[in-house]
């Protein structure tokens, strides 16, 4: 008959008591397990961070750069396209947060069958681009460009 004391192979209720106790012991592994992997964890935050910041102001600049182009459609010459161009980005740029129209370059190109309308921001002084020394980004100068047809399909 086997003892009541007795678990498993040779294990007694002592011994998983003692083991137990060796998961509650203060003796500073836990802290330096966190000294070594804390950084690591840190640093991917930041690089979620910014990466999101940076994809997220890539896809704002795309739809600021789409816009443009549509409204520049309407224009009749090059001049009044660049115009219209020029002044959708100055009025909507300001609803984008950490977009600065100031700091935007509008291009337009194309030939008599479509035009592309362009934009290069300068993404360095946005929050995003702080943690460049820790997180590698890519460059801190983000273009987008659309192409619409013109005239008939």
């Amino acid at each position: 008959m086997l003892s009541p004391h007795r678990v498993g192979a040779g294990a007694t209720i002592a011994s998983i008591r003692s083991a137990g106790r060796g998961l509650r012991d203060p003796g500073g592994s836990t802290a330096v397990e966190f000294a070594i992997v804390g950084p690591v964890l840190v640093l991917i935050l930041f690089g979620m961070i910014s990466y999101g910041g940076y994809f997220w102001m890539s896809h704002a600049l795309q739809q600021l750069t789409n816009d443009a182009a549509r409204s520049a459609l309407a224009g009749l010459t090059s001049t009044e396209r660049s115009q219209l161009a020029q002044s959708t980005v100055t009025v909507e740029a300001p609803n984008y947060a950490f977009l600065d129209a100031s700091k935007m370059k509008v291009n337009i190109g194309g030939d008599t069958q479509s035009m592309t309308v362009s934009l290069v921001y300068d993404a360095s002084s946005t929050p995003f681009w702080s943690l460049d020394r820790l997180v590698p980004m890519p460059s801190s100068s983000i273009q987008r460009s659309a192409t619409i047809k013109l005239g008939g399909y």
